[in-house]
């Protein structure tokens, strides 16, 4: 049987915790997991991505792959760039603004991004480059518009109440699927966590025939 190691990154304003519920789904369908806590908003944002690289080098199994929310999924991407050596493994992000957060947005032109995002605001606010990723990526994205962008007006098109359904369409990924969920829920949507598993396993969403 495969050794198949699991990394959960939490998003911004959270701490690892936040994930034990969609860790210990993981770990039931087979998976080695842990978490890794970082400072989102008071740390060094090049500190966080070294000390990942570390964390992923460590590892002592058949495969590693990244699991990130939010933020968290930005993290993982930039953190594959650190590495000497190619990730051997996969990576999901749940909820992830990769082409940039809307809501980052206007939280930065209304003065008060720098204070609340701190360290993350530049890559939140940006996203990631359109560009091919050094691992197979999926994206899952919440449907539920239940979130802190409905009451800033932030989306016109399907959102998961912090990021919209269009900020998680990153070209660089493999694989999209949408779940009727909140930007939150998806930590702790089952529906989610076995899309999740499925896609660390095999590289699709869709159950193989």
């Amino acid at each position: 049987m495969r050794d198949e190691a699991v990394i959960l990154i939490h998003g911004v304003w959270m701490r690892a915790f936040s994930l034990l519920l969609l860790r210990r789904r993981l770990r039931d369908a087979g998976f080695r997991t842990e978490l890794f806590d970082y400072a989102s908003v008071f740390g060094r944002d090049e500190r966080s991505l070294e000390r990942l690289g570390r964390r992923i080098q460590a590892q002592r199994a058949d495969s590693v792959h990244l699991v990130g929310h939010s933020l968290g999924g930005l993290v993982a991407l930039r953190a594959l760039g650190l590495l000497p050596t190619g990730l051997n493994g996969r990576v999901v992000c749940l909820g992830s603004p990769l082409n940039g957060s809307a809501v980052a947005q206007r939280l930065t032109r209304r003065g008060s991004g720098a204070q609340l995002l701190g360290c993350s605001t530049d890559v939140l606010c940006s996203g990631l480059p359109p560009q091919a990723s050094a691992a197979s990526v999926g994206v899952i994205a919440g449907t539920r518009a239940l979130g802190l962008g409905q009451l800033m007006g932030a989306f016109d098109g399907p959102n998961d109440g912090t990021v919209s359904v269009a900020e998680t369409r990153w070209p660089g990924a493999s694989a999209h699927r949408e779940v009727n969920t909140s930007h939150t829920g998806l930590t702790f949507s089952r529906e989610a966590a076995e899309l999740t598993a499925r896609f660390l396993r095999s590289g699709r969403f869709e159950v193989s025939d």
